[in-house]
């Protein structure tokens, strides 16, 4: 059986991780969360008291980090230098370092090749703002998710909340339109769909309508290639 690539992006809180670590369970492939990857080294520049658009700081950084990528039966960690970060990159505050670190060249020129390398390996289900139009443009199979800002709020401020972070659903949203302005506008790999990408809109779906609709499309378009 071939290797192959399934790449989903989407605006941020759009369940782009979610859907993908259950598509890869099912699929029998491995999950690669690369917008982790952003989050982590934005926590590393934060620790520094670098700010997150201080390009010219932030670059002379990268040689000092580590990242590396393990799963397990709980699903992915991700280690900056040898810590598990798997949570302490998941606060608001990470969440705008991650989405202005990403719009540095050389930022995403150090994780661009180890992205690629991982999808080189084995069958993989990748997720981003980027993974079809730049990180893996010949994917097997792209998936732009999205949903209403309104929607997608709702369910971050729900999944912060649930974790203990002291939230409120307005500062979610307006941290969320703000970084789909940032990320969309950004010069270097804006968020935008891939031209071959389909689109699959969560507004009004539960997440088994939408896990049901992202394996159709998979299935369909890969065949026998997917395992039952």
């Amino acid at each position: 059986m071939k290797h192959y690539a399934i790449a989903i992006d989407g605006p941020t809180g759009a369940g782009k991780s979610t859907l993908a670590r259950e598509l890869s369970r099912r699929l029998g492939c491995t999950y690669i969360d690369t917008g982790a990857m952003y989050r982590a080294i934005g926590l590393y520049v934060l620790r520094k008291g670098i700010a997150s658009d201080d390009a010219e700081n932030i670059i002379p950084l990268l040689p000092e980090i580590r990242l590396s990528i393990t799963h397990d039966g709980e699903g992915q960690h991700i280690f900056l230098n040898g810590e598990d970060v798997s949570d302490k990159i998941r606060t608001a505050e990470a969440s705008i370092y991650a989405s202005n670190v990403s719009k540095i060249p050389e930022v995403r020129a150090f994780l661009l090749e180890t992205q690629r390398e991982l999808a080189r390996h084995g069958s993989v289900v990748m997720d981003g703002r980027d993974i079809g139009t730049v990180v893996l443009p010949d994917a097997d199979v792209k998936i732009f998710l999205t949903a209403s800002p309104e929607a997608r709020a709702k369910r971050r401020y729900i999944e912060m909340r649930g974790k203990g972070q002291q939230v409120d659903y307005d500062s979610v949203l307006r941290d969320l339109l703000w970084r789909d302005k940032n990320d969309s506008t950004r010069s270097t790999a804006p968020l935008k769909p891939a031209e071959d990408a389909v689109f699959i809109d969560t507004t009004e779906l539960n997440f088994e309508e939408s896990v049901g609709r992202a394996e159709e499309i998979i299935r369909e378009k890969l065949g026998c290639a997917v395992v039952p």
